[in-house]
């Protein structure tokens, strides 16, 4: 087995075809098919199944690409590293962040990090469920994740900082009048929450309970851009992170009472490269919140 062959079939996964797959990676389509036909031979499984819509990765096919984006990913960082040089940085950085969490702070230090390195390839995805971020950071998939303070936050997490949450209100609400609200009078009021294994619906909930309010849904969505517009037209008022509430809506934001912060920490992968630790240097010099005092976080 080679590197190639897992490149193919991760390619094949990511398209449904062979066919996308070559065009994809640039290369002839028979090619593609005999990789995956010997890959296949030499484990003496079936990596893919055909479909109506395309091909899909049987149930082994998927643990095997669980394995070889892992195997990819090392191999890409162990290239980059390999290269990187004084004034030159090239090779793949891949980076999640936690919904909602240094949506302001993370564009600036990427920004200043591809002026730094533009040869570096830099890809970033949300990520809105903490296990899955967690099962990602222990895989080796990730380079560096962006995410919330948590119970299970390892022992070398660097904490960059705290977010604060404001309650986002609809156009109009008489709430908007005074600087901060009050979540006890709130009660009463659906809210816009987020899907159920996100930390910012664990953020919510442990509010609501707090604060002795009702958990009121009146709607659940996957972002926080959809929540903050869909609060503004008045289906319920929200609770997101202060740099996640877009320019544009503002002025319908407000810090609430008993306040509402969380630490954010960078997770970086062991034996980080150069890429990583320029990174993670520059999220330091992002504003952020002044510090809390967290345990198992430095």
């Amino acid at each position: 087995m080679s590197l190639r062959q897992y490149e193919y079939a991760l390619a094949v996964a990511e398209e449904g075809s062979v066919t996308a797959a070559a065009e994809l990676l640039r290369v002839a389509q028979p090619s593609v098919s005999q990789q995956i036909r010997g890959l296949e031979r030499e484990l003496g499984v079936q990596l893919f199944a055909r479909t109506p819509t395309g091909l899909v990765p049987t149930m082994v096919g998927r643990a095997f690409l669980r394995e070889a984006e892992v195997a990819v990913n090392a191999s890409r960082r162990a290239r980059a590293t390999a290269r990187a040089g004084a004034d030159e940085l090239v090779g793949e950085l891949v980076v999640s962040v936690q919904m909602g969490f240094g949506t302001r702070q993370l564009p600036g230090a990427l920004g200043a990090l591809r002026r730094r390195f533009p040869r570096l390839e830099v890809t970033v995805f949300e990520e809105p469920s903490s296990a899955e971020l967690e099962r990602l950071c222990r895989g080796g998939v990730l380079d560096l994740a962006l995410m919330a303070a948590c119970e299970r936050s390892p022992a070398d997490a660097h904490h960059l900082g705290d977010e604060e949450f404001v309650a986002v209100l609809a156009t109009g609400h008489p709430r908007l009048a005074a600087d901060r609200v009050e979540l006890r009078d709130l009660r009463g009021e659906p809210w816009v929450r987020f899907d159920r294994d996100s930390a910012l619906d664990g953020v919510l909930l442990n509010v609501l309970r707090d604060n002795e309010l009702p958990p009121t849904t009146a709607a659940r969505v996957s972002q926080t851009a959809t929540a903050v517009r869909w609060a503004a037209h008045g289906l319920g008022v929200t609770l997101v992170p202060a740099s996640a509430v877009p320019h544009d809506h503002e002025h319908l934001a407000r810090p609430v009472f008993p306040a509402v912060s969380q630490p954010v920490i960078a997770v970086v992968r062991q034996g980080a490269g150069p890429a990583e630790t320029a990174l993670l240097e520059l999220l330091r010099k992002e504003t952020w919140s002044g510090p809390a005092s967290v345990s198992q976080v430095s």
